[in-house]
């Protein structure tokens, strides 16, 4: 985007960062901190609905910009919640650094 000064794409740039860079490590530091929560089903099923989220919200944002569909778009929106709220209850579930709790 500097080298053609077309900043036209930076929206879905954002996105890229913030979902595919920033929310990841915060989930990777989270996991980190809670081994017993990173080994669980949960967590494997959130690290696929997590990528699979940025693999089709950042190109969906750039088919909306372009004028090709925002079907990608909002596909990946949805995705991205789920994963932020299956995340939620992962974190509810297992707190930091601890056991399973047994409320959840």
């Amino acid at each position: 985007m500097s080298a053609t000064h077309d900043h036209t794409l930076s929206p879905a740039h954002g996105h890229l960062n913030l979902l595919g860079f920033v929310a990841m490590a915060v989930y990777g530091a989270y996991f980190a901190v809670s081994p017993e929560a990173g080994q669980s089903r949960l967590a494997r099923f959130h690290y696929a609905l997590a990528v699979l989220s940025v693999l089709v919200l950042v190109p969906g944002i750039v088919s909306a910009i372009t004028g090709s569909g925002e079907t990608l778009a909002k596909v990946g929106s949805v995705l991205s919640f789920l994963s932020m709220a299956l995340f939620g209850l992962v974190v509810l579930k297992f707190r930091v650094g601890g056991q399973e709790s047994a409320a959840a």
